[in-house]
């Protein structure tokens, strides 16, 4: 069934357990992360990033995530991930996507307070949820090969500015992470992750989560922040099971393929306890 996400990731915040966000970017990505929810009876955001419209066009994104969510024995969320301008996400809401995210975080406290009150103002018309992002989290080795950026913490207090004066319904926050993969593991600030989660209202989300690291990601999850973003480790954990697994001919390719992105979602799920809704 297709859902909101405001009483998920509440439940969420309120429960101490994270739902995964998988991107998706074709068919055969979007049926092994329902394939999985159901399978586990556990809720999902399923993702669509604007940055993968060089994929599958966002009225493809639109067609296919509706018509998965809606069948799924379990709660989906169709969400636009990392909405960057106004249009874009106008065009989303308007598609039948559930939740969308405005990401003005590269821009000023004043900006990003500007430019995501005007996206709120027009979801929450829509009885749409609105994700934000304060901070700003960077790059790392990325396979679809994003310029590097540099992450910048998020401030507790400019936090909980834009949540106030915004009316945004959950924030992604820079914590240590980075899009992509990485050289190593990185390093959490467990502490100001504890700041963000005593003193933000909504509940918080933590992009670029493949590769950071299980234990990493379990206290995240136990430590406050709700929904976790995950792309590149499908994309590695399908083409590294293809690797390892000889595929003689168009549909054992693409099985072999579903079959590593699954494997990925499942170990997520356990390492987030996400819980069922």
């Amino acid at each position: 069934m297709i859902v909101s996400s405001k009483k998920l990731l509440q439940k969420a915040k309120e429960q101490h357990f994270a739902i995964p966000s998988a991107n998706f970017v074709d068919q055969l990505s979007a049926r092994a992360h329902i394939e999985v929810a159901e399978e586990m009876n556990l809720p999902l955001i399923l993702s669509f990033a604007q940055s993968h419209s060089a994929y599958q066009s966002l009225e493809e994104a639109a067609a296919l995530g509706k018509y998965y969510a809606k069948k799924a024995k379990v709660p989906v969320v169709l969400h636009l991930d990392h909405g960057e301008d106004f249009d874009f996400i106008k065009r989303a809401i308007d598609l039948g996507f559930t939740s969308v995210m405005i990401d003005a975080s590269s821009k000023s406290l004043d900006e990003n307070i500007r430019i995501t009150k005007e996206v709120v103002d027009l979801a929450h018309g829509n009885n749409i949820c609105v994700e934000a992002e304060i901070g700003h989290v960077g790059t790392g080795i990325s396979v679809d090969k994003f310029d590097e950026a540099q992450s910048i913490y998020t401030s507790v207090d400019e936090a909980v500015s834009l949540t106030e004066k915004t009316g945004l319904d959950s924030l992604a926050v820079s914590i240590g992470t980075a899009h992509g993969s990485y050289k190593g593991t990185p390093v959490i600030n467990f502490e100001r992750l504890k700041e963000l989660s005593e003193n933000v209202p909504v509940p918080l989300v933590l992009h670029g989560g493949s590769s950071s690291g299980d234990e990493n990601l379990e206290k995240c999850a136990l430590g406050g922040i709700a929904k976790i973003n995950i792309y590149t480790d499908f994309i590695l954990g399908a083409y590294n099971n293809l690797k390892e697994h000889e595929a003689k001919n168009y549909y054992d390719t693409k099985n072999v393929l579903k079959e590593g992105m699954k494997d990925i979602l499942r170990r997520y799920y356990k390492v987030f306890h996400t819980q069922s809704i």
